[in-house]
């Protein structure tokens, strides 16, 4: 395996991906159309598959919520590779990061960027992408961070 894939980096990461996560409601995953892939928002889920909650910072600290950020971008990517036939097909085009967080809180972005920072470290330049973090007074089964994103299926 060539040293700059996106499947080397994220073994040189120490990373594989989760199987993709079964939705908790009427909806699907994802949905392709033509070369775009619109993926569901997905929150953390622990080993057994159950949310993950609690309120970013008072009950899940900013490093915490970071890491979930990346563990939900690990996630997004194995269902945005099972739609589009492999990481290296894939193009993120822009991400929405949720985080429930108390009125108080300022920074919504560096959360995200749990996400954000994993998709370039996996797919390099291709993992660059618009992105919007906002915060919410709560999420749905009270996790942390909820983020979805829609990737470009490359040729």
């Amino acid at each position: 395996m060539s040293e700059d894939t996106p499947e080397a980096r994220l073994a040189a990461l120490g990373l594989v991906l989760p199987p993709a996560p079964k939705p908790l409601g009427t909806y699907v995953p994802f949905r392709r159309d033509g070369n775009i892939i619109y993926l569901s928002g997905q929150g953390p889920r622990d080993a057994e598959g159950k949310p993950i909650s609690g309120k970013v910072p008072t009950e899940v600290s900013i490093d915490e919520a970071y890491q979930l950020a990346r563990r939900v971008g690990l996630s997004l990517l194995s269902v945005a590779a099972s739609a589009a036939g492999g990481l290296s097909r894939l193009r993120a085009l822009k991400v929405l990061g949720m985080v429930n967080a108390v009125p108080e809180f300022r920074e919504h972005p560096r959360i995200i960027n749990g996400c954000s920072d994993l998709f370039v470290a996996v797919l390099g330049d291709n993992g660059q992408h618009a992105r919007s973090a906002v915060g919410f007074g709560s999420l749905p089964n009270q996790i942390p961070v909820e983020i979805e994103a829609i990737f470009r299926v490359l040729d």
